[in-house]
């Protein structure tokens, strides 16, 4: 990125901040110059404005500064090989502030500072921004809490914006495929691992989200699973549970019209029953499901009741 050793004022004008920012990420954060030379004033090498660029850009799309620089100062990554921050994200930006694409602010409660990030690069339909978040915070928080504090107040919010506004269903579309992408890219375990665990969506049912969240999940905590995804109809269904022999199959619903009851009860009676059927989504009605059949909760009980009876 280049070869001088840079002075503090240098450093700021390429970075579009205040000198006084960048002794404050030094004395707080540890994110100072490196480069000493007796009788002079410690200088910025390349190194040091890589781990700078990555602070800026994370603190301009809304994280905290203390967890920026955690990340900053664990993966200095080159600049030139991720998406340059928007001057009008910056803590303190310069005289030129227009946004690429504008827009509302998505509404995120109480989520926090990086749900709050997430938000404006979903708005702004800035994919590589929103890729950035999700993998760092899949990365310090897990899959479980990235979806619980970050993913869904978002998802939420863009759909309280649609309601009231009719707009921004393509926001939704970008952040759901980054989403999916950034979901798929969790490590999975081993080849080798027989999957025992098969998640589904019911027939004519569109929504796999959730279940891309659940397999990553389960990825992370060393389980393999498949996941057949959207609209799958029954008979492929039990084509799959013949041939595959898992020990559990997670069916999701979205809506009232998708869920139904009888799907279930071919499993449960079918030849190759599995050890645990169990619902999940808002489209199923609890006192509709069979006795033996649970409806999962939000992410984390279906963690726990899925590896539970995938161990047993």
């Amino acid at each position: 990125m280049m070869d001088e050793a840079l002075t503090a004022g240098a450093v700021a004008r390429r970075l579009g901040v205040a000198v006084t920012t960048l002794r404050t990420w030094h004395q707080r954060y540890g994110l100072g110059p490196s480069q000493h030379a007796p009788g002079q004033h410690r200088r910025y090498t390349s190194d040091d404005m890589d781990r700078l660029q990555v602070m800026r850009r994370l603190t301009a799309q809304g994280v905290a500064p203390a967890e920026a620089a955690a990340w900053a100062r664990r993966m200095p990554v080159p600049i030139e090989n991720t998406a340059p921050a928007d001057p009008a994200w910056t803590t303190d930006p310069p005289e030129t502030t227009a946004r690429d694409g504008g827009g509302h602010a998505i509404p995120v409660g109480r989520a926090g500072a990086t749900a709050r990030g997430l938000a404006r690069a979903a708005i702004r339909l800035d994919a590589a921004a929103q890729r950035d978040i999700l993998e760092m915070t899949i990365s310090r928080r897990g899959v479980v809490r990235a979806w619980d504090e970050v993913i869904m107040p978002v998802l939420f919010g863009i759909g309280e914006r649609y309601a009231a506004t009719l707009k921004y269903i393509e926001v939704e579309h970008l952040l759901s495929r980054t989403v999916t992408e950034t979901l798929g890219a969790v490590s999975r375990p081993p080849v080798g691992v027989t999957p025992r665990i098969l998640l589904t969506a019911a027939n004519e049912e569109q929504h796999t989200l959730p279940l891309e969240a659940l397999a990553a999940a389960l990825a992370e905590a060393g389980f393999a699973s498949r996941l057949l995804g959207a609209r799958v109809p029954p008979d492929a269904l039990a084509g799959a549970v013949e041939r595959t022999g898992p020990t559990v199959v997670v069916i999701w619903s979205q809506t009232p019209g998708t869920a139904d009851t009888a799907h279930l009860d071919r499993l449960l009676t079918g030849p190759h029953r599995p050890f645990l059927v169990a619902a999940a989504g808002p489209g199923w009605n609890k006192q509709d499901l069979p006795a033996e059949v649970p409806l999962l909760g939000g992410l984390t009980e279906a963690l726990q009741v899925v590896t539970a009876a995938a161990a047993a």
